[in-house]
């Protein structure tokens, strides 16, 4: 599958909410907690990405600096297992380094196929958050 990574734009949020609210795992228990309006500081911090054909965004990962934390990695259901969640991530790898954030965090739903992806891509497992979710940590980013 061809597609590209690019920076996002206010315009693009629309899209990524609704690919943000039809994956199957680590899906919001409520929909309500995350609006569009909550993408807009990511994409104003110039830190989301979104991958694309000419017909449709298909994944989209973004950074929260202020505390070097992945906030979103999502890859559209249909396009799994096309490259396009390990092409966001290297983006956001090196985007981090770029702006000389040695650590990165994040936490993810525990048994999903999300944590063997970061266990893949040299992340270290590292607790379990109050909410359950499976914490991980990447240092130093490569």
């Amino acid at each position: 599958m061809n597609f590209t990574i690019r920076q996002a734009f206010a315009a693009d949020v629309p899209a990524m909410h609704r690919l943000r609210n039809r994956v199957g795992e680590n899906r919001l228990s409520d929909p309500q907690h995350i609006s569009e309006a909550t993408y807009l500081p990511y994409i104003a911090a110039g830190s989301t990405w979104i991958a694309e054909t000419d017909e449709c965004v298909l994944g989209f990962g973004a950074i929260d600096a202020s505390n070097a934390t992945v906030w979103a990695l999502f890859v559209d259901p249909q396009a799994e297992g096309c490259g396009i969640g390990s092409a966001l991530h290297h983006q956001m790898i090196n985007w981090a380094q770029e702006h000389g954030i040695g650590r990165l965090s994040l936490s993810t739903g525990k048994g999903t196929r999300a944590v063997e992806f970061y266990k893949r891509a040299g992340w270290t497992e590292v607790g379990t958050t109050a909410d359950g979710e499976a914490l991980f940590e990447k240092s130093p980013l490569r």
